[in-house]
């Protein structure tokens, strides 16, 4: 098996809920037939949306670069970063740090299509729709994306910073009026792209139809790192 290096705090409780699908979704008997993961949780990166919006000018990929480093020296072979929006500063960082980091949108896009789903509905921050990233890798893979219209995408940060982020309770009826927008545009699933919207599937039954990239970032670094997929998880 290939040693994992994760780049952590993005934030701190998806990296924890990270580690927690790794564990659950290994196929693993023993303690020892887990596989090795190095870990640098390290919140104090500056905000990757708040960069992108030109809101900020504390970047924050010099300290991505420097971790990413860090967990190589330390004998990690794979990369992956639990935060979506992380994603715009991808290839910067791979060929920064000169070792394949795994690509949660890439992955994502492939899941969708091997399943048929045509039509995507998107749940991200401002910084991530900003980038594009996700639009763009489902629409090479010839799918129709569907993006909360200003209303509703406030509705969205707001449950990420306001409430997953600041520790309070997640108001889940915001959610919930995001989701039925998107899927009455024609959205066959929606997507939840950024971690700190997979606490909310990991919290509350949001029905059929919710897509977490989180969850598929995991599969694909179990995959990565030569460990097999428990099962039940495998799509």
């Amino acid at each position: 098996m290939k040693k994992l290096g994760v780049i952590g705090g993005l934030g701190p409780m998806a990296t924890v809920y990270f580690m927690q699908l790794l564990t659950e979704m290994m196929d693993a008997k023993t303690d020892q037939e887990h596989m090795e993961i190095l870990l640098h949780s390290k919140p104090e990166i500056p905000d990757r949306t708040e960069f992108i919006l030109g809101n900020s000018e504390k970047n924050p990929v010099p300290q991505l670069i420097e971790i990413g480093n860090e967990l190589k020296k330390s004998g990690a072979e794979v990369l992956a970063v639990p935060c979506i929006t992380a994603h715009c500063f991808h290839r910067m960082l791979e060929n920064s740090v000169g070792m394949p980091v795994i690509n949660a949108i890439e992955e994502t896009s492939l899941h969708l299509k091997e399943n048929g789903i045509q039509k995507v509905g998107i749940m991200a921050t401002d910084g991530t729709i900003k980038c594009k990233l996700l639009q763009s890798s489902l629409e090479d893979y010839g799918m129709q994306v569907f993006l909360p219209k200003e209303a509703e995408q406030k509705q969205v940060m707001h449950l990420i910073y306001k409430d997953v982020k600041a520790g309070q309770q997640v108001e889940i009826e915001r959610f919930k009026q995001v989701a039925e927008h998107l899927f009455s545009e024609g959205a066959q699933v929606i997507l939840l792209g950024c971690t700190e919207l997979s606490l909310i599937k990991n919290a509350y039954d949001l029905g059929d139809g919710v897509i977490d990239t989180l969850e598929v970032l995991a599969q694909a670094s179990l995959l990565a790192c030569e460990k097999e997929v428990l099962e039940d998880y495998q799509t």
